[in-house]
């Protein structure tokens, strides 16, 4: 975004935005190195893999409460954002916006491809760039009814999520079974398995990595993805309009954001937390039931950390972060690369050795890197 300004000095909505995408993008890790570290279960239900007790749980939870959903939430909203953003720039220049939106939005489904395939799963960029191209033509509706379309869409994924927790009740006991192992409470010979695929080759890897990466492009995106995303990107552009994101509201009204997070969206969640622990994350509860609470608390976090951050960015300390921030997608590719050097057979094949302290020490040292 700095590359938008025709001015030396640059206007102070830019560094805030550049500001909160740094915040995003270092925010999502400590979820994401779950996923290169652990088992896949493990980063759904805590109780799959690893150690669960003292320093560990709560390492655990903090990063459930603080950063599960929270920091993904900001990135998609600042996608959006950097839709209108883009498509203004395009159009004050005299240059049609559609057709280089839609190009880069092909740009970058084509990086999320090879990001997915080639390094790692839990690839992102893929959804961007498809929920981009959906969210284009929405872009010059009125705040309030994008806001009103981006919840609409949210609820479309919960009534998903829902439907099928309803449907698994009547699945056939071997095929329930299969679901589990696979994608909540694996047994031994399925996590021996898996462990031993991150641990090998790069060849290896990509056998335990295909099917997920697949699974991710086609059924996650058209159930959750697909919805979730789209509609935060909406609310981003809502909040772009309204000067949210660019550092134009009051310090009262940013205080009000965490305050909301603080009083609704922690609790929540919170809440949602001690329900899967007293249903034993049972996978027809948790899978299905649990994870709505986090799945609707987490924009209200979200905003808390947009409120805490717009309160915040003019400090020195906080010039780093924009330097992270304008080099978003550079920093995205090369925590995947360092993490699956740590963690991967060709690497230093650490997958499944890391309990969850050792994973937020390595966390912190890739944040000071």
């Amino acid at each position: 975004i700095y590359t938008l300004s025709l001015h030396d000095a640059l206007p102070i909505c830019i560094v805030s935005l550049d500001v909160l995408r740094g915040v995003a993008i270092l925010g999502i890790l400590p979820m994401n190195i779950q996923s290169f570290a652990m088992v896949g279960a493990a980063y759904w239900n805590p109780t799959a893999y690893g150690d669960l007790r003292g320093a560990n749980y709560w390492v655990w939870l903090l990063s459930h409460l603080l950063a599960d959903e929270k920091f993904l939430t900001i990135f998609c909203m600042l996608f959006g954002a950097g839709i209108v953003l883009f498509a203004d720039h395009a159009e004050a220049k005299g240059r049609p916006p559609g057709p280089l939106h839609f190009r880069r939005m092909g740009l970058l489904v084509l990086f999320g491809i090879l990001h997915g395939w080639l390094l790692w799963s839990g690839d992102i960029l893929f959804d961007y760039g498809l929920c981009g191209i959906v969210v284009y033509p929405l872009r010059e509706l009125r705040p309030r009814t994008l806001v009103m379309v981006g919840v609409s869409l949210m609820a479309v994924g919960s009534a998903i999520q829902t439907g099928f927790g309803i449907s698994a009740t009547h699945w056939p006991p071997d095929e329930l079974r299969d679901r589990i192992d696979e994608l909540w409470q694996p047994g031994p010979q399925t996590i021996a398995d898996e462990i031993a695929g991150y641990r090998g080759s790069w060849l290896e890897e990509m056998k335990a990595r295909a099917p997920n990466s697949f699974s991710e492009e086609t059924f996650v995106f058209w159930a959750w993805g697909l919805w979730r995303e789209s509609g935060m990107m909406l609310m981003g552009i809502a909040l772009y309009r309204w000067g949210v994101l660019s550092a134009e509201r009051s310090r009262a009204f940013y205080a009000g954001l965490i305050a909301v997070a603080l009083a609704a969206g922690i609790p929540v969640t919170l809440y949602g937390t001690i329900r899967d622990f007293d249903r034993h994350w049972s996978f027809l509860y948790s899978f299905f039931y649990g994870m709505q609470f986090n799945y609707w608390a987490s924009p209200l976090v979200a905003l808390g950390w947009i409120g805490a951050v717009m309160l915040a960015y003019r400090s020195a300390i906080m010039r780093p972060f924009a330097a992270a921030g304008r080099m978003a997608f550079t920093n995205y590719i090369v925590q995947t690369v360092v993490c699956t050097t740590i963690f991967y057979g060709y690497g230093f094949a650490l997958f499944g050795k890391v309990e969850r302290t050792g994973q937020f020490a390595i966390v912190v040292a890739i944040w000071i890197f």
